[in-house]
């Protein structure tokens, strides 16, 4: 198959022929027919984010595929199922606490990278070996527009936050990040699963525009100034009722103080749920007060993607058009183009921008139509051979 392989950090991204993946019991392979490529891609691939990824790898994050070979261990699926293909991966020796992976992505500790030299590579090729567990049937639709599925993968991260966040219909969510990639995701998610009020801080006064635009009175924008209590009172006072849900999603560089001031907004015995990168890259701690948290009953957790069963129910609400995503800019690239797809990622980060690599394509570039890939002839793979 063809793939595109991180050989060194620094490097561009060499595509060639790599051997097919060989898989086993508990495993799906998949044609890979689209993948998201996160607009921080870059940064991953230049070292700049310091990911405990291992070169040579076939990188990415997740995608949609078609099934061209299941083990004697899946009762449901079928070859030709079109599914999404769920990066993170867990240990299946460990219920209560299993070591972690996003497979050709990242991992978390030693058993995490343990995982990841095994289920190393992702989908940046033509073909990916996927762990059964991992693989989810899509609706018949998918099949007409992979790429536009494929944001899913964006969208799930934020609807584990939610989750974790316990949000229920006509709560207020405050979104911390919101006029990002994730987070103007998560504005989307938590109005689709029903929440009354979204606030949405930030900078970009355009982008604060564009979410008000789409979602209107649903939607509180808020243009932070940089004083943590001046914004801090801003927040709190962009809507009548109280904010019951905080969501980070604040990028790495982000100051500690943005994600504090927007934490203390939220009310007596409300939820603050952490999954962005602050502090990753050094910088101040976050240094929630204790008597805040104590005296008001908060609760404060954080929250790494998702659990599996959010892959069902972030397809439930695309397939009943809870969560529209007829509104995603979506700008498509074959394998051969890889590079200039992360380049494009970077350049067009911002809400509901979306760089879809789709390595079954060949020869087209840029903002065009959807097309079905060809299937690959992958007999050796298929049930019974």
């Amino acid at each position: 198959m063809r793939a595109a392989t991180l050989t060194a950090f620094g490097s561009p991204l060499a595509v060639h022929d790599v051997p097919d993946p060989r898989t086993g019991t508990g495993e799906v392979l998949v044609e890979v027919l689209a993948t998201c490529v996160p607009p921080y891609a870059a940064e991953v691939f230049s070292g700049e984010r310091r990911y405990p990824l291992e070169p040579p790898v076939v990188p990415g994050v997740g995608g949609i595929g078609r099934v061209v070979g299941v083990g004697p261990d899946a009762t449901k699926l079928e070859v030709g199922d079109v599914v999404w293909c769920d990066p993170t991966v867990r240990a299946r020796d460990d219920a209560l606490t299993p070591d972690i992976t996003l497979q050709g992505w990242s991992s978390r500790g030693e058993g995490g990278a343990e995982l990841a030299r095994y289920l190393h590579d992702g989908p940046f090729a033509e073909l990916m070996r996927v762990p059964t567990e991992n693989v989810h049937p899509l609706p018949a639709g998918a099949a007409a527009d992979p790429a536009r599925w494929s944001v899913l993968g964006v969208h799930t991260i934020p609807y584990g936050g939610l989750l974790a966040g316990g949000l229920a219909a006509g709560e207020t969510v405050l979104v911390s990040g919101a006029t990002g990639n994730l987070g103007s995701s998560a504005v989307a998610v938590a109005l689709a699963m029903g929440a009354g009020h979204v606030v949405a801080p930030g900078r970009n006064r355009a982008v604060l525009d564009l979410l008000a635009d789409r979602f209107g009175a649903r939607v509180s924008p808020v243009e932070l100034s940089g004083d943590e209590d001046t914004d801090r009172a801003t927040m709190a006072a962009a809507t009548d009722s109280p904010i019951d849900v905080v969501l980070d999603l604040l990028p790495p560089r982000a100051p500690s103080s943005v994600a504090r001031a927007a934490a203390m907004t939220v009310r007596e015995y409300g939820r603050v749920v952490l999954m962005g990168g602050v502090g990753m890259l050094g910088g101040a701690d976050l240094a929630l007060p204790y008597p805040w948290i104590m005296r008001n009953s908060v609760t404060v957790r954080g929250q790494w993607m998702y659990p599996r069963a959010a892959n069902v129910g972030m397809i439930r609400l695309i397939a009943t058009g809870a969560l529209d995503l007829a509104p995603e800019r979506i700008t498509r690239f074959d394998l051969d183009q890889v590079n200039d797809a992360v380049a494009h990622a970077a350049a067009h980060g911002g809400p509901f921008d979306r760089t879809v690599l789709m390595p079954r394509a060949r020869g087209h570039r840029g903002p065009v139509g959807s097309r079905r890939a060809d299937r690959p002839v992958v007999e050796s793979c298929r049930r019974g051979k």
